[in-house]
């Protein structure tokens, strides 16, 4: 079985440079990916709205996403309990860095004024990035929808500290914004 790009790389030349960095004496130490999910909330989900969208996060994620439904009832949301309200995918191994890798080299260039993702972490090493537009992705066809959908991704790291996820992503090439 083939490795992806990102995944070779981090055997051979990420791992071996962030356990140097961050001081660690057992190679087993150094923080690597866990898994990737990739997550659309819709506020009125038809069947058919949640069929395109099933469709284009299958696209991009390059498996079957399964819907998400609403554990309780919400009177101001207008929200009934098991009614469903998006959907999502959990990525891990190979399709995970290939994702990855589209995601940094590809899609969030694409995007319009960039000037990198922020560099806030969630105090344990994971990562989460809010994607306003679906069409930065290549998969994605430009008219496939009505209206645009933002996905949330969270990439969840092995890392027992922020400053150890943040520099296992940099080293992937995520191009973080310098803070201030």
């Amino acid at each position: 079985m083939n490795k992806a790009r990102l995944q070779e790389q981090y055997g051979n030349e990420i791992r071996s440079a962030l356990q140097q960095q961050l001081n660690l004496k057992n190679v087993m130490e150094t923080p690597k990916l866990n898994k990737i999910v990739i997550n659309v909330g819709v506020k009125d989900a038809d069947s058919k709205k949640l069929q395109v969208i099933e469709g284009v996060i299958a696209q991009i994620a390059g498996q079957k996403p399964v819907r998400t439904l609403a554990r309780k009832s919400i009177a101001g949301f207008k929200l009934r309990e098991d009614m469903p309200i998006g959907v999502m995918v959990t990525l891990r191994g190979k399709r995970m860095y290939e994702f990855l890798d589209r995601l940094i080299n590809t899609a969030l260039p694409k995007v319009r004024d960039f000037h990198g993702v922020t560099p806030n972490f969630d105090g344990q090493g994971n990562y989460n990035l809010g994607v306003k537009d679906w069409i930065i992705f290549p998969e994605v066809e430009y008219g496939v929808s009505d209206k645009p959908y933002g996905m949330n991704i969270t990439i969840q790291t092995t890392a027992i500290n922020d400053d150890a996820g943040r520099e296992l992503l940099r080293k992937f090439g995520m191009p973080f914004r310098e803070k201030k």
